[in-house]
C-alpha cells in the first residue's frame, strides 16, 4: 500500500484472469478461448489495414462495425455500443447505469468481475444464491434493486436460462436496467437481443472473443434502447474516445460478414462438447448441463485440486475455482478433437 494512493484503491481486490502460460507446449483449456483460429476473411481484412493509414485515429464511433452488427442482428445502429472487449463495455455499464440507492443484484456464483466493478465504482450489491443444481430462479430477483445482471449461459457453470424466463423477469422488473451478459450464447441458447425492442430497460452484451475466435483483438458490444446506449457513450467519451483501433474494427466487420465460418466452427464446438460430456460421464464425472464452450464438472471420488494438479503435470491446464460451493468443480474449455482426446486420456 502507498500513501499516494486514492482511498478507493486500498479496498480493491482486482480480478484475476485465467493463466496465460508462456509454455506453448501446454494443452490450454482454462480460459474458454476458441480452439479454432479466426475466419481467413478476418485475417485478410486485418492485413489489408496494415498500411500508412495507421498514423490516423480510428473512427471514434466505429460506425462500420456498428453497421455490420446491425445488419447481422436486424436492428438499428442507434441501439449498439461497442468497446474494447466486453469487459470494458461492462465497466461502462456499471458506471453509467448501476450507481443508484438500491443494491445491484447478481448470482452468488457468476462472473467474478462483477463484484470487482462494484468495489471500483462503490456500488452496493447483493448476491442471490443459485439453486443446489446451479440453476437461476428469476423469482429470487423480485425485490428492490438498482439493476440486475447475470451471464447467460452463466459462467462458470454453463447453465442456460430460457428466453421465456428472461421475458418473465423483464415483465416484473421494469424500474431498473436488466443486463444479460451473453459471452457464450452462440454455443447453445437463444439471444435476448430479440427482446430489446419490447423492453426499454434491457441491455444485452456480447463479445467477439469466444464464438468468433477474436479474443486477441478485444471487441465487445451492447445492444439496447438508444437511451441506454447514450448513457454508455457519455461515459465512454469521458474516458476514452477511441476504444477500438482500425485493425479491431476491420476484423470485427469481417467476422460478422463470414457467417459460414462462424456456423461451421460453432457447430464443431457444440458437437465436441457433447462428446466430451459423454466420455466424462463414463469416467464417473458429474457434469452440469452446459450451453457454453466449456463444461463444469466434478468427480465424486477425487478432489478437484488433485485432478487439476495431475493434469498440469501432464501439460494440460484447466480452471479450478477455490470458491465456496464450487471448490470441488473444474471448468474445462472445449478444445479441438485432438486436445479433447488428450484430456480424456489423461
Amino acid at each position: 500500500m502507498s500513501r499516494y494512493w486514492s482511498p478507493v484503491v486500498h479496498n480493491l481486490v482486482p480480478y484475476v484472469p485465467g493463466e496465460q502460460p508462456k509454455n506453448n507446449h501446454l494443452v490450454k483449456m482454462n480460459t474458454n478461448e476458441n480452439p479454432y483460429g479466426p475466419s481467413p476473411k478476418v485475417l485478410e481484412a486485418i492485413r489489408a489495414k496494415v498500411d500508412d493509414g495507421l498514423r490516423l485515429y480510428p473512427d471514434p464511433q466505429a460506425e462500420q462495425l456498428k453497421q455490420a452488427i446491425a445488419n447481422y442482428h436486424q436492428i438499428d445502429t442507434s441501439q449498439i455500443f461497442v468497446g474494447n472487449g466486453s469487459d470494458e463495455v461492462l465497466a461502462h455499464i456499471f458506471h453509467a447505469l448501476f450507481q443508484h440507492n438500491e443494491p445491484l443484484l447478481f448470482p452468488d456464483i457468476t462472473y467474478s468481475f462483477y463484484p470487482v466493478y462494484c468495489k471500483l465504482y462503490q456500488i452496493d450489491y447483493q448476491t442471490i444464491p443459485l439453486a443446489d443444481d446451479f440453476s437461476l430462479h428469476i423469482a429470487d430477483y423480485h425485490q428492490a434493486n438498482s439493476g440486475i445482471i447475470f451471464p447467460n449461459p452463466n459462467a462458470p457453470t454453463g447453465r442456460l436460462l430460457s428466453l421465456s424466463e428472461i421475458d418473465k423477469l423483464l415483465q416484473f422488473n421494469t424500474e431498473s436496467v436488466v443486463v444479460i451478459d451473453e459471452a457464450y450464447i452462440d454455443f447453445g441458447g437463444d439471444s435476448a437481443i430479440s427482446l430489446v425492442n419490447q423492453y426499454p430497460n434491457l441491455l444485452v452484451i456480447q463479445t467477439l472473443s469466444k464464438s468468433r475466435s477474436l479474443a486477441g483483438i478485444r471487441v465487445g458490444f451492447a445492444i439496447g434502447n438508444p437511451e441506454l446506449i447514450d448513457a454508455l457513450d457519455r461515459v465512454k467519451d469521458s474516458f476514452n474516445s477511441y476504444p477500438l483501433g482500425q485493425l479491431a474494427i476491420a476484423g470485427g466487420v469481417a467476422a460478422f460478414e463470414d457467417k459460414l465460418y462462424f456456423e461451421k466452427t460453432r457447430q464443431a464446438i457444440i458437437e465436441s462438447r457433447e462428446a466430451v460430456i459423454a466420455e466424462l460421464i463414463k469416467l464417473e464425472f458429474e457434469v452440469i448441463p452446459s450451453a457454453a464452450n466449456f463444461i463444469f464438472t466434478r468427480h465424486l471420488q477425487h478432489e478437484a485440486a488433485d485432478i487439476a494438479a495431475g493434469l498440469r503435470e501432464k501439460n494440460i491446464i484447466i480452471r479450478h475455482f477455490k470458491q465456496t460451493r464450487i471448490e470441488q468443480y473444474l471448468r474445462i474449455t472445449i478444445g479441438t478433437t485432438e486436445e479433447n482426446n488428450c484430456l480424456l486420456a489423461a
